[in-house]
């Protein structure tokens, strides 16, 4: 699968910003044994010319953006065969049990290691010619047990590169061959047979926990992917045919039975119903549809029969979409995995080098035995894990942005977490985010001598062209009243004012009382006071006039969502300062503020100034989230630090954004809020776990303090542990589902 994106490390953009020329691809890599591997990989590919590439070692993927006309799939898979790995499209791949290649060289080595530490450290069970048995046992543990890492390490010796495998198979293979010479020249000193076959044990049983728990750390995306219709009931010349859903094309009408999922996105044509929407939005509350009502793919419908015609199929559906925006954001690395990488890269040569150094050391400074000198050098080797650091973030990543899928959130990348641990101040769009965003006419107010139905209808009609809620709103009261409404010439509409029209030869103006003010016309006291009072109570009120005179009021509202004052409470719970954003007047603004618990509002706001707004806010000292919905929100939302799109908007609104509210629910801002600041605060406990381990674990090796084998044991040991540490990000529940 191959899409044109913008480059991996570019920041979000705006609609007026195009696309560059390159193509999207992830490839599965297949042979990554640590993060060293996928450096490798990495550095390999962007080294290609137009190429920018990320490695995700605990996803087992690349994310590749190329330009075609300077580099083909072919050069980029070859590219990563030629670094002695695998490369394939992920749809070529046959799932398969990644734990599986571990278990069967694992319960060998696990048997015969088990008898090899009785021979060794058991001295009244040894048969005579014991260390004979010793030799027999090892040799199949060290040599078919331990040959993936054999195997890997001369795969990187070939290409001049050292990575976690080459440790273990020195560390192996030096204890075996020391005790294969001791044997043979029947010299009186320690063989480390059982060092070699419990370091094989030890090191496959913790590939095998980790191969499994890497596994479960993607199984939220997995299962999200999993959840579509696999048929499709479409009406086929008044009869049910059933199709592979792979087959259904826009257009397309299907019958959705009670408890079925739903195939695709759509449109109800016929019927109602109530559909639980859980999986894709995290809400648990079914919602009512019927005719006209927008349906989402893989939702289930819970009651009556549906006919629903398809308006998006295949990769365009929004379970698509919020799989595909959770495997980008999986692919690609937090700023504070850099520092891992970079220490990876290096890592295993300067092992080794301090290995070699331990060796000499104790046999020249520390006067040891030939046997302590070895024994310490080996300990070294087999105690350093640079798997740990490859595994603290991608785990992370991979498991709370699974997670928030499951809830309803789209966490666009990594570096969008940092971003939430510095937002200071929270702004909130009124229309469509702490409202409805389905504006309904609140009352009709003609001046004196004005009929109310002519001016309703000149208003409807002036409005009509227009897409802004409140525009829509109006005609579409002025058609449920009125029937048709006459045509509207010459129609100009003012962004964030009003509308000026043609209706029925009469000039009409229709909107804020500053757009009547630049036609002449004076608000009538009368009027103004109505005005007024329809503003105390939340609503927005425009002027209407015609003729060069005020001719009367329409006064349309949104409601309140009922989940709007929870979520301010809920942000001031994280800390944040909640701050409302609208083009509405002062006092509609400020009642709407009063209702849901804000103090702060910025009033009477352009669209085209919004983004100014929150540009002040941050030179202020503010570290700013915005939470919108609308296409004029998207300049703001790629001018705040942290851009929050609620779901049920605009397409533009969600690509500026860098967390998408899928459910439309404003209080999922918080919760998005706090899962993306426990998902970073895991990472760096990983990392702090995994550099810890490291700083402590090498000194107590270099000084023999740790054997080879409590050394393997830890190394394994540290790997899970991470994994571990990631996975309880699985256990994330929002505050109010918590018990």
């Amino acid at each position: 699968m191959t899409l044109p994106v913008a480059d991996l490390e570019q920041p979000r953009r705006t609609e007026a910003e195009p696309l560059d020329s390159r193509q999207y691809v992830e490839l599965a890599i297949s042979g990554m044994t640590c993060a060293s591997c996928a450096a490798r990989i990495e550095k390999r590919l962007n080294k290609l010319d137009g190429v920018a590439a990320s490695v995700n070692f605990a996803s087992e993927h690349a994310a590749v953006a190329f330009d075609p006309a300077q580099v083909d799939l072919d050069e980029l898979i070859g590219a990563v065969e030629a670094a002695g790995y695998g490369a394939s499209l992920p749809e070529e791949v046959v799932e398969d049990d990644p734990a599986r290649p571990y278990r069967r060289r694992l319960v060998l080595a696990a048997a015969f290691g088990l008898v090899l530490a009785v021979l060794a450290w058991v001295p009244d069970s040894r048969p005579p010619g014991w260390e004979w048995v010793s030799f027999a046992l090892a040799t199949p543990v060290v040599f078919y047990a331990g040959w993936p890492f054999h195997r890997a390490a001369a795969a990187n010796a070939r290409h001049g590169v050292a990575t976690m495998d080459t440790l273990i198979s020195v560390g192996t293979l030096a204890a075996w061959t020391w005790s294969t010479v001791v044997l043979l020249a029947n010299m009186s000193t320690s063989i480390y047979f059982d060092s070699a076959g419990a370091i094989t044990a030890l090191i496959l049983l913790g590939r095998y926990l980790e191969a499994r728990a890497k596994r479960r750390s993607g199984d939220a995306l997995r299962r999200l992917l999993e959840l579509g219709a696999k048929d499709a009931r479409v009406l086929r010349g008044g009869a049910e045919v059933v199709i592979p859903v792979e087959d259904l094309a826009v257009g397309d009408r299907f019958v959705v039975r009670p408890g079925e999922k739903i195939a695709t996105d759509g449109i109800v044509q016929v019927g109602t119903s109530a559909v639980d929407q859980s999986m894709l939005t995290g809400e648990s509350v079914p919602l009512d549809v019927g005719p006209g009502d927008v349906v989402a793919g893989a939702t289930v419908n819970t009651s009556g029969r549906l006919v629903v015609e398809a308006t998006r199929v295949g990769a365009s559906t929004a379970l698509a979409q919020v799989a595909r925006l959770v495997a980008e954001a999986q692919a690609r690395k937090a700023p504070v995995q850099r520092l891992a990488d970079s220490v990876s890269a290096v890592f295993v040569p300067i092992v080794i080098a301090l290995s070699a150094l331990t060796l000499l050391g104790w046999l020249v400074i520390g006067d040891a035995s030939t046997a302590t000198a070895f024994s310490t050098a080996v300990a070294v080797v087999v105690i350093a894990c640079p798997c740990a650091l490859g595994l603290a973030t991608p785990t992370a990543l991979m498991v709370g942005t699974g997670r928030g899928a499951q809830l309803g959130i789209v966490i666009r990348g990594p570096e969008v977490l940092e971003r939430t641990r510095k937002v200071t101040t929270v702004v909130l769009d009124k229309t469509g985010t702490l409202t409805e965003g389905r504006m309904v006419v609140a009352g009709v107010i003609p001046a004196d001598g004005v009929d109310e139905v002519e001016l309703l209808r000149l208003a409807a009609a002036a409005e009509d062209p227009s897409e802004h809620p409140i525009a829509q709103a109006v005609a579409s009261f002025g058609r449920e009243r009125l029937g048709d409404l006459p045509p509207a010439e010459s129609f100009s509409s003012r962004a964030g004012l009003g509308v000026e029209a043609v209706v029925d030869g009469r000039a009409v103006v229709v909107g804020r009382f500053g757009l009547l003010a630049d036609w002449g016309v004076k608000m009538p006291a009368d009027l103004a006071s109505e005005a007024d009072r329809f503003e105390s109570q939340g609503t927005t009120v425009v002027g209407v006039a015609w003729e060069g005179s005020a001719r009367g009021l329409v006064a349309v509202g949104d409601r309140t969502r009922a989940t709007s004052r929870r979520a301010v409470a809920d942000l001031r719970a994280l800390g944040l300062t909640p701050v409302l954003l609208t083009g509405d007047n002062e006092r509609t603004a400020r009642a709407v503020a009063a209702e849901v618990g804000i103090d702060r509002v910025l009033a009477n706001v352009l669209p085209g100034d919004k983004a100014a707004e929150v540009s002040r806010l941050q030179e202020s000292g503010e570290v700013v989230a915005m939470v919108g919905d609308g296409v004029n929100d998207a300049p703001a939302l790629a001018q705040a630090d942290l851009g929050i799109a609620v779901g049920t908007g605009t397409d533009v609104a969600i690509e500026a954004s860098d967390l998408t509210l899928v459910a439309g629910d404003v209080r999922a801002a918080a919760v998005a809020i706090s899962l993306s600041r426990r998902t970073l605060s895991t990472i760096k406990g990983n990392l702090f776990w995994a550099f810890g381990y490291n700083v402590a674990a090498l000194p107590l090796a270099v000084a023999g303090v740790v054997n080879p084998i409590v050394a393997a044991a830890a190394m394994a040991f540290s790997s899970v542990f991470v994994v571990s540490n990631s996975l309880r990000l699985r256990r994330f529940r929002p505050a109010e589902e918590a018990p």
